[in-house]
């Protein structure tokens, strides 16, 4: 089934007056807006390979370093569905321009951070001003590029979405074991000028739109930030909090419902609401919002699971992991190139439902790991996910926009990046839980099957105590640190079923997202 670009954007998306769309001026802006979503993409993940040194720094402990990485989530996801009321009324050009001065403002604060606290405050503060640069970046390409271009651009945007995180823990380990950690955040101000000179050279001066900043929802501000900002706390913490058994996360769990209730409630009545969610109404729309959220949970799934196993089974250091984790990232370059051909000849739906498939095949392949599966071994399914990649974003991202008009081009923005990254949230919580759980279980029945299994285990005690004593320990040292390494090889067993059975039930779950995306009508023709 074939179905050019331009039939899946009946509606032409009106140019700013004065702008020519797909001009060299308006690539320029467009690929501004990328490098900039790039950027802030990135910084969520390159902290976590040297999150060690920043504690140590900082004087934190685990618990509370986990903050860094959650303040500047919380404030994105807070600042993503601000971007088109505020981009509206101050242009989207100075509303770009002021938003990327003030994330390079912001990623020097982080740099010269003195404590804890400090750190927090200026990584919410870059969160808040990043997320911003990642729903324009995807409305840029919307505005900017005519219809027979729109798929190159959901190419580029796709090496935003899913290249960045890819390569975060390699350069921020690379960073880190080169220089020192505060170069994670001095790496964004060369960008971050080139980003500024390409968005003040490409988009249109506008002026201020007083009444339509002055015409604020404020009861949708409030009722949103309330809500997304609790919601993202409850799914970043609540595994290392117990869930519902710490009252923090049990409270903010019932403030983000209440909240995101009344948000709903009053967008829905609001005649300028601060994101149109009836949007949702539209069939095809929301089915993209659910693929675009499943997209999320198998991304950032992969992305904290691999890393996690290969710490914690194989004690791989930041840079080891990082070696491993870019192998799903680059390979999917030489296929992004051929992506917006395929579309022009075939059905993106097909696409769509090929690029879950390589995704939910390539955590079939690590859920049959052994105690010998270490990155070497990852590096195939690692290359199947970054095929795949490209073959979901890209149609979805001209799925789910091609019956839309101009005017509902900001709120399709947000709804979308809101959902992806909610989905990276959900899926990072649900994947943590899910290991820790199955791990108990695990290990309880292999305690239970070890009288069943008495004589081995005596001959591995016995054995590993006479390498002890060869080694120089005493009989009575040498046969507790054997007992010590039994249960430790059966904690390790534990672990790697546990990590089995997450990556086939994330492979089942993708599933659904082909079924979805095949849901989706056929695009019609236009004339």
């Amino acid at each position: 089934m074939s179905a050019s670009v331009s039939a899946l954007a009946p509606e032409a998306i009106a140019a700013p007056q004065g702008f020519e769309r797909g001009s060299r001026r308006a690539w320029i802006a467009v690929f501004g807006g990328l490098i900039g979503a790039f950027m802030a993409i990135l910084d969520i993940q390159i902290t976590n390979a040297s999150m060690k040194e920043i504690q140590g720094s900082l004087g934190a402990t685990l618990e509370e370093g986990s903050w860094i990485a959650t303040a500047y989530l919380v404030a994105e996801m807070i600042a993503i569905p601000l971007s088109g009321w505020l981009s509206k009324g101050l242009s989207v050009r100075r509303y770009l321009l002021w938003n990327s001065l003030a994330f390079i403002f912001a990623s020097l604060l982080c740099s010269f951070a003195w404590n804890l606290e400090s750190m927090i405050a200026f990584r919410a503060l870059q969160g808040f001003f990043g997320g911003a640069l990642i729903p324009l970046a995807f409305r840029l390409i919307l505005e900017c590029l005519p219809d027979n271009k729109r798929a190159v651009g959901m190419a580029l945007f796709g090496v935003t979405a899913t290249f960045a995180p890819s390569i975060g823990p390699t350069l921020g380990g690379w960073l880190t074991e080169q220089f020192s950690w505060h170069y994670l955040f001095y790496i964004n101000v060369p960008p971050g000028l080139l980003v500024m000179a390409m968005l003040a050279y490409g988009l249109e001066k506008k002026a201020i739109v007083w009444d339509s900043l002055r015409r604020v929802d404020l009861a949708g501000i409030v009722t949103m930030a309330l809500g997304m900002g609790c919601l993202e706390v409850v799914l970043e913490e609540g595994n290392r909090k117990d869930w519902f058994g710490s009252d923090l996360i049990r409270n903010l769990a019932i403030v983000a419902a209440v909240n995101l209730l009344l948000f709903v409630w009053v967008e829905l009545r609001s005649r300028e609401p601060l994101v149109n969610l009836r949007l949702l109404a539209k069939r095809d729309f929301a089915i993209s919002t659910l693929a675009y959220f499943l997209l999320g949970m198998a991304l950032f799934g992969a992305i904290y699971l691999i890393p996690l196993y290969l710490t914690q089974v194989h004690d791989y250091n930041p840079l080891e992991i990082g070696l491993v984790i870019m192998w799903m990232g680059f390979p999917q370059l030489l296929v992004l190139p051929l992506v917006p051909r395929l579309v022009e000849r075939f059905d993106p739906r097909y696409l769509a439902a090929f690029g879950f498939l390589m995704f939910a095949i390539s955590y079939y392949m690590n859920s049959h790991m052994t105690a010998d599966y270490a990155g070497p071994q990852m590096i195939a399914s690692q290359v199947v996910r970054a095929l795949g990649q490209p073959f979901v974003l890209v149609p979805i991202g001209i799925l789910a926009t091609m019956h839309l008009k101009p005017e509902e081009n900001a709120s399709a923005s947000t709804v979308l990046n809101v959902m992806r990254n909610l989905g990276g949230a959900f899926g990072i919580a649900l994947v943590a839980t899910l290991t820790d759980n199955l791990a108990r279980g695990h290990l309880a029945r292999i305690k239970e099957s070890l009288p069943a299994v008495s004589a081995q285990a005596q001959d591995f005690l016995l054995q590993r105590a006479g390498m002890l004593q060869a080694a120089g320990s005493d009989p009575y040292t040498a046969a507790t640190q054997a007992r010590l390494l039994l249960g430790k090889t059966m904690t390790q067993q534990a672990y790697i079923q546990a990590y089995n059975d997450v990556f086939l039930i994330m492979g089942g779950a993708l599933l659904i997202a082909v079924v979805a995306v095949l849901s989706i009508r056929k695009a019609k023709p236009s004339a």
